[in-house]
């Protein structure tokens, strides 16, 4: 089932996408007036039985769409985890180590934005870059969750493009600099429950700049996977509910072209992944 954060007649709600129309649970379910509330309360398991209750009325062309998860306690993001990227790096003459570790950064819920909504480029800078992500959300609270277990945690999955700031990444080793610029982090469309995605199935996923393929590459290639990632980070501190984990960009940025290319103002960015959909943003100059 494919779950959605959005706004429709001058309010927020989240819902199920049943065909180009959307049933709107946080409107038959008021107690659980967010996605996230939804998943904290436990009810994942039954949001197929809740959405059979509520009529699908609203087009899916008359929403806006709102970050899926619009207020998560944590966006935790994988920095270069793809073999590919990785070689793109070491090309460039930067650290040529591949990590022990899963090296992850954090962004703020307030750096998002959503499918159909911009890309915003900050006027410090002119190096705005995208990174095609599959993205995880987590569905239940856990610390120290064995890798064995950790899909057993998996809300669902959607789409990030973890658009980067270069020069501001790169003003100091940690990165986040760069990564959590208002309007930025991209997240959408939707999350498709975890029922619907095998645990570790290879997934295609591709970037596109005004149509044109800049990132193509399949998940299995991820240096550190999902489950992986999701160990690493539940022993630092306790997932809950709404988390996010963005799993990583494969090689095709931006600044690994020679010239190196970025996102300017008019330009329309993709990510696309099997078995998710489309996310799709247009780059505007900030006001």
């Amino acid at each position: 089932m494919k779950l959605l954060s959005f706004e429709y007649a001058g309010r927020a709600s989240w819902g199920a996408v049943i065909g180009d129309q959307v049933a709107d649970l946080g409107r038959a379910f008021p107690q659980y007036p967010t996605l996230q509330s939804y998943l904290a309360a436990g009810r994942l398991g039954q949001v197929q039985a809740d959405a059979a209750t509520v009529p699908a009325d609203i087009a899916l062309s008359a929403i806006r769409y709102l970050p899926v998860i619009t207020q998560p306690e944590k966006i935790v993001c994988a920095i270069r985890n793809y073999h590919d990227h990785h070689r793109e790096v070491v090309a460039a003459g930067l650290d040529r180590e591949l990590s022990a570790f899963p090296p992850i950064f954090l962004r703020t819920w307030r750096s998002q934005t959503a499918h159909d909504a911009p890309i915003v480029r900050p006027h410090c800078s002119e190096s705005l870059d995208w990174e095609g992500e599959l993205a995880v959300v987590i569905g239940k609270t856990g610390r120290n969750i064995p890798a064995a277990q950790a899909h057993e945690y998996i809300a669902g999955y959607s789409i990030y493009n973890d658009a980067s700031i270069r020069e501001w990444q790169f003003h100091a080793k940690a990165i986040a600099a760069g990564k959590n610029f208002e309007d930025t982090g991209a997240f959408g469309p939707w999350m498709v429950t975890a029922d619907e995605i095998a645990p570790d199935r290879p997934l295609a996923l591709e970037t596109r700049l005004n149509g044109e393929v800049m990132q193509r590459t399949r998940t299995d290639d991820m240096i550190f996977s999902v489950a992986q990632q999701i160990e690493y980070a539940s022993t630092i501190f306790t997932l809950v509910p709404g988390d996010v984990i963005v799993t990583g960009t494969p090689g095709g940025v931006g600044w690994s072209k020679k010239p190196p290319r970025f996102m300017v103002p008019g330009d329309v960015v993709e990510v696309e992944i099997e078995a998710i959909g489309v996310l799709r943003n247009r780059i505007e100059q900030a006001a």
